[in-house]
């Protein structure tokens, strides 16, 4: 499918989730934008999400390194589903996963709506959008201001 999978930083896609390993030895890893840290503080988190998101076929799927950005988390991620009722499953099985994962309960809100979905997992914040809805917040050309090399695309 051409819209799944992660947006490498040249613009390119990446079909499957890069490993926690991969995610260690590559700072600059195709799923990641931002500071070039080597990995986020909970690796086996951010990658349990990946997965979840790439299994459930999420969209143009975005990581950006907050920090030195942020107190709020040490990752975004963003990603698209193709309709309210995808992005609610997207969400409702995250949101599941992580539980049984043993990441406790995530916050959520939105889910009513789903037009987007935030999810707090501690030290990941993800956010799932209808396209147009993301479109229209943009928010990884606002988390990636001031830093122009490390936009994933224009």
């Amino acid at each position: 499918m051409a819209g799944t999978g992660f947006r490498l930083e040249d613009g390119r896609r990446k079909a499957k989730p890069l490993s926690t390993t991969a995610l260690k030895e590559q700072p600059n890893s195709a799923a990641h934008i931002g500071a070039g840290a080597a990995s986020a503080a909970n690796p086996a988190l951010l990658h349990l999400i990946l997965d979840v998101l790439d299994d459930n076929k999420a969209e143009d799927t975005v990581v950006i390194d907050l920090r030195g950005k942020s107190a709020l988390a040490d990752d975004m991620v963003i990603a698209s589903g193709r309709a309210t009722r995808h992005v609610g499953a997207i969400a409702d099985k995250l949101v599941e996963e992580l539980k049984n994962a043993g990441h406790g309960k995530a916050k959520v809100e939105g889910l009513p709506h789903c037009d987007w979905v935030l999810i707090d997992c501690g030290d990941v914040i993800v956010h799932l959008f209808r396209p147009e809805v993301r479109a229209f917040y943009n928010l990884e050309k606002m988390w990636s201001a001031g830093r122009p090399s490390e936009i994933a695309y224009s």
